[in-house]
C-alpha cells in the first residue's frame, strides 16, 4: 500500500483536555501534513503580556504587549514556538500563563492580529509541497477555517478531561490535585464559551466526536475515516483513496 497524505483543511475544536494537540499531531504526521497549534501562538501571546507586567484584562494596553513577534512551526514532529526569536515551548504551558490565556484571548484585537496571522499560515502550507494541514484550537471551523471540508469538534466529560489534563502535568513535572484541575478545567470552558469574540462553540456543520470512553488510537480512526469520507485523503502521486 502506498503512503498516504492529506490533502485540504481538517479544522480540529474543543474545550482543553479532550486531546486535541495529540491527535492533531499525530494525524498531521500520519497523512504527511501541517500542523498548526493555535491555541500555542495564544498562550505565547499571553507570555507576551505577562513579561510586559500588564493586566491580561486591560484592554489597551494588552493588544500592545502582543505586538511582539509569536511565531510557530507546522512540522508535527517538532512543533516550535518562539516568542521575539526565543523558545518559549515548555514556559508557556506553565501555570501562569495557563491561567491568564482565556483573559488575553478575549481581547478582539488579540484575535483578529493572530486569526490574519493562522490564515497566512494555513495559505502558506497548502501553496506548499504537503498541500494538507492540520489545524487546532477553539473557533478554527466557526472563525479561522470556516470553509474547511472537515470540521471537527472534540468534546469528552469535564471528568475525563480534568484527569487527561492532570496526567499530562504530572508527565511533564507539573503539580495540581484532581479536584483543583476539575475546577480550572470549568473555568477555562465557561470564559472560552462566554466571551464575546469568538466563543468556544461548534461550527454548524462540524462532526461532534465524544472522546469520553475513546483512546488516542481510537479518535485517529474516527477522524481518518472522516477524511476518507470526504475525500481528503489520496496516495501519495495518486488520486483520493
Amino acid at each position: 500500500m502506498g503512503a498516504e497524505r492529506l490533502r485540504g483543511v481538517v479544522a480540529l475544536d474543543g474545550p482543553s483536555g479532550t486531546g486535541k494537540s495529540t491527535v492533531a499531531r499525530r494525524l498531521a504526521r500520519q497523512l504527511a501534513a501541517g500542523y498548526l497549534d493555535t491555541g500555542a501562538m495564544y498562550r505565547a501571546a499571553t507570555l507576551a503580556v505577562l513579561r510586559a507586567g500588564v493586566d491580561p484584562a486591560d484592554p489597551e494596553a494588552v493588544p500592545v504587549a502582543v505586538r511582539a513577534v509569536v511565531e510557530v512551526g507546522t512540522d508535527p514532529a517538532s512543533p516550535a514556538v518562539q516568542l521575539a526569536g526565543e523558545d518559549v515551548a515548555v514556559e508557556i504551558r506553565g501555570e501562569p500563563v495557563t491561567s491568564a490565556v482565556s483573559a488575553v484571548s478575549a481581547h478582539p484585537e488579540v484575535r483578529q492580529r493572530l486569526v490574519d496571522q493562522q490564515r497566512r499560515i494555513i495559505a502558506s502550507v497548502l501553496a506548499s509541497g504537503r498541500q494538507g494541514i492540520v489545524v487546532e484550537g477553539r473557533d478554527i471551523g466557526t472563525v479561522v477555517a470556516p470553509e474547511a471540508p472537515l470540521k471537527v469538534y472534540l468534546t469528552a466529560s469535564a471528568q475525563v478531561r480534568a484527569r487527561r489534563r492532570g496526567n499530562q502535568d504530572r508527565r511533564a513535572g507539573r503539580g495540581g490535585d484532581q479536584a483543583s484541575t476539575l475546577v480550572a478545567v470549568q473555568r477555562r470552558d465557561e470564559l472560552d464559551s462566554g466571551r464575546v469574540t469568538s466563543p468556544l462553540r461548534p461550527a454548524e456543520d462540524a462532526v461532534v466526536l465524544d472522546t469520553t470512553e475513546l483512546d488516542v488510537p481510537g479518535v485517529l480512526t474516527a477522524l481518518r475515516r472522516l477524511a476518507t469520507e470526504r475525500g481528503l485523503v489520496e496516495l501519495a502521486g495518486g488520486g483520493p483513496r
